[in-house]
């Protein structure tokens, strides 16, 4: 929609209820304005960025009250009509100003002008053939002129920069050829790249009968422009090369495609292999990219020269144009929540995406979640199947050593003989392997021995983390780090001992055993460093290192050719968690990390090591056996009530004192009873609630209390929820927000 109206409505780019509205402003003439273009406006006495939402010709406000746009602040929409829709439907939603949510749809950094196009002077001859040979005659007396006509003959744009390493202060004699009309200067747009490593063109390989049957299905429906599928592939069955397919597909039919992953060590692999097909046509946005990096791609991607965008959940987000088809990979995975206002799950702004602009949508996971093979069972969406890997090869054979009998037998340590006895063989092989645990840091608390004191972390309700690594208490939730300390706090005792275990720990212990074995570790500690994370893959998959250590984020999507042992090294750590998911969450998690083990021409094995031997999770991922998880977990949660058959609601409350975020907690329990009793028909929805203390009682110094509601799925209980984000709004003297089956209940 272009500028031809006189009068422009402008949300104004300040996230508060009060001003949660259009303004009327002014089009100044010769000034062309269009839907989501971001403009600079007179707000108040100041000036404040806004959104175009809307033009029209005539206004109901006197003139006199009516005042112009200053500037727009790029020369196309910077957020096309479709994210502008979706910016409303999440605003109305999450029950916040639209203000927030259209925030979503640009990079931070375009915002207050924190970040601008990166461009370098570049220096061209605008004379050819005879006419280099006369002005460059002409220069008797400046070599300088003449060294640099002949280094521009071929009449290509030179950078300044290359000028400088052959023409010393190459500038003024640049200017004086210009001014004769020998050559022309220029400021060309340079593109910040976070692509270190250029992959060559990749040729495509032979499809498995399960991927063309896959694509198949999924063909089609980019055709038509519709479809919603959920694709259950096994670990190594080549889901990703149905993905660049498709992908393929896509960009034939003129559209752009989104793909999105969970973690952001998985993107450079991601990205590796998506540019070795589709070369600059495909874009990365994630939160590791500089803030220059993360504002090209944008624009590349918005302005059409990237059809293509691989990112992490926000890139949900990214203003692909024509989109055709968003892919979700992993789609199990926790990370695609957010729980900062907005609040949002990737998934489900990726499929009202796919809705609104005719796209497809393809979710896709070896361990689908419990709530999305559930939606495929009853129809909601396409269940795709891929149950052989690539290479005909068997899954991993799978041991499962029952930790209990290994401490009975004298074996005190944190590995198994059968994982010594794995690990010996695979090394001794010349090939790799994977020691995974889902815990960082060396000990999971410090106790001391005498009273029974574990060591806490003064701004949060947690125990704090031993670092062998620089010999520091870390808090996992606020980032505070301390000494640790000679006695106990509590008693005066001397006797501090570091309990539990961590990733920092298996390598200790891995390096007594296997003392010269070069190994990395990956975890959020190692790779707080931009590209840190793709250095250590990049030297585990390059030989350099035999054997990786390392959380959940080795768990998934990685592709390790020499991997043929993988070891769970205590399989129980997501087990004890208190969430009704933990089943779920540990079951995916072993199946996944299991799933690196034998992916090439070598046969894998997986040694899981668990104090609980005989749990469905473990018993299922041992087994490979998604279909016999999925039927215990869905009975258990039908059973005992929990999602999909009912709604977890949480009302948050963080207050600076214990003392007001429970008195809050109280005051939203009294209006959840008076709305209950008010109205028996919602009342029956709702089949308990209780206010206490949060889990953990305090994070970064925040107290933290919590109204609980569980619900039946109900169209009634839509009404309670919209009842439930009214309330968050009222003024309180502390936080508040509504959480619906939030990623963690801590």
């Amino acid at each position: 929609m272009t500028g031809i109206g006189r009068f422009a409505q402008v949300i104004v780019d300040i996230a508060h209820a009060d001003v949660d509205r259009v303004f009327t402003y002014a089009i100044p003439e010769g000034m062309a304005l269009q839907v989501g273009m971001r403009v600079l406006v007179p707000f108040g006495h100041q000036r404040k960025e806004g959104y175009v939402l809307g033009l029209t010709g005539e206004s109901e406000l006197p003139p006199e009250k009516i005042r112009p746009v200053e500037s727009a602040l790029e020369d196309y929409p910077a957020i096309l009509p479709p994210l502008v829709a979706l910016a409303r439907e999440m605003s109305a939603s999450a029950h916040c100003p639209l203000a927030e949510t259209l925030r979503l749809m640009i990079p931070a950094q375009m915002r207050g002008g924190r970040v601008n196009i990166k461009s370098e002077k570049t220096a061209q001859l605008i004379v050819s053939g005879e006419e280099i040979a006369r002005a460059r005659d002409r220069q008797t007396r400046s070599p300088k002129r003449r060294l640099l006509i002949d280094l521009m003959a071929d009449g290509e744009e030179h950078p300044l920069r290359e000028l400088q390493l052959l023409v010393r202060s190459p500038l003024e004699p640049l200017r004086a050829l210009e001014a004769e009309g020998v050559c022309r200067l220029h400021d060309r747009e340079v593109l910040r790249s976070p692509y270190p490593d250029e992959p060559g063109r990749v040729p495509d390989p032979v499809l498995t009968a399960d991927q063309r049957e896959t694509l198949d299905e999924l063909l089609p429906a980019l055709r038509s422009r519709a479809g919603a599928f959920l694709l259950h592939g096994v670990t190594g069955s080549g889901k990703t090369e149905v993905y660049i397919r498709a992908v393929r597909e896509a960009l034939r039919l003129g559209r752009g495609a989104i793909v999105l992953v969970p973690e952001i060590v998985l993107t450079p692999q991601m990205v590796q292999w998506f540019r070795g097909r589709f070369q600059d046509e495909a874009a990365v946005l994630h939160s590791r990219l500089s803030a220059g990096e993360r504002f090209d791609e944008w624009r590349r991607i918005r302005l059409g020269t990237a059809r293509v965008v691989i990112g992490a959940r926000s890139a949900v987000f990214a203003p692909v144009k024509d989109l055709g088809l968003i892919i979700v990979d992993e789609e199990h995975e926790a990370t695609y929540v957010s729980d900062r206002v907005p609040a949002y799950d990737a998934r489900e702004v990726a499929a009202s995406r796919a809705a609104r602009e005719g796209a497809v949508l393809l979710l896709a996971s070896a361990t689908p979640s419990v709530l999305s093979f559930a939606k495929a069972r009853r129809g909601d969406y396409t269940l795709l199947e891929m149950p052989l890997r690539v290479n005909g090869m068997p899954l991993p054979e799978v041991k499962v050593v029952d930790m209990r009998e290994e401490l009975r037998l004298g074996n005190k340590g944190m590995f198994s003989q059968a994982l010594k006895e794995g690990l010996e063989e695979c090394l001794a092989a010349g090939e790799q392997a994977i020691l995974f645990i889902n815990r960082r840091g060396y000990a999971q608390s410090v106790v001391c021995r005498k009273c029974g004191h574990a060591l806490g972390c003064p701004s949060c309700d947690v125990s704090l983390t031993y670092h062998a690594a620089d010999g520091q208490m870390h808090c996992h939730y606020c980032g505070r780090t301390s000494p640790l300390p000679g006695r106990c706090p509590e008693c005066g005792s001397a006797y501090l001992k570091p309990v539990g275990a961590g990733t920092q720990r298996v390598e200790e212990e891995f390096k007594k055993l296997f003392p010269g074995v070069p190994l990395v570790r990956v975890d959020n500690d190692t790779t707080t460093l931009k590209d840190a994370h793709r250095d250590l893959i990049n030297r585990f998959r390059s030989g350099a290192a035999r054997v990786m250590i390392g959380t959940q984020m080795i768990a998934k999507g990685l592709d390790f050719p020499r991997v043929t042992l993988v070891g769970a090294v205590l399989a129980d750590s997501s087990l004890n968690l208190p969430d009704f998911r933990s089943a779920e969450r540990s079951f995916q998690l072993l199946t996944q990390v299991a799933g690196r083990a034998g992916r090439a021409d070598r046969p894998g094995h997986v040694i899981i090591q668990t104090y609980k031997p005989d749990h469905y999770a473990i018993a299922a991922a041992a087994g490979q056996d998604y279909r016999r998880f999925f039927n215990t977990e869905f009975e258990r949660r039908r059973r005992d009530l929990y999602p999909p058959f009912t709604l977890m609601a949480r009302l948050l409350c963080q207050a600076a004192d214990e003392e007001t975020a429970r008195r809050v907690s109280g005051a939203l329990l009294n209006r959840v009873e008076k709305l209950l009793n008010d109205n028996p028909a919602l009342k029956k929805r709702v089949l308990f609630y209780r206010e206490d203390e949060a889990p953990i009682k305090r994070i970064m110094g925040r107290s933290r209390s919590q109204v609980l509601l569980k619900l039946l799925v109900h169209r009634e209980s839509d009404l309670v929820v919209a009842a439930l984000q009214q309330m968050t709004k009222e003024d309180w003297p502390c936080e508040v927000a509504l959480e619906i089956n939030p990623a963690s209940l801590a």
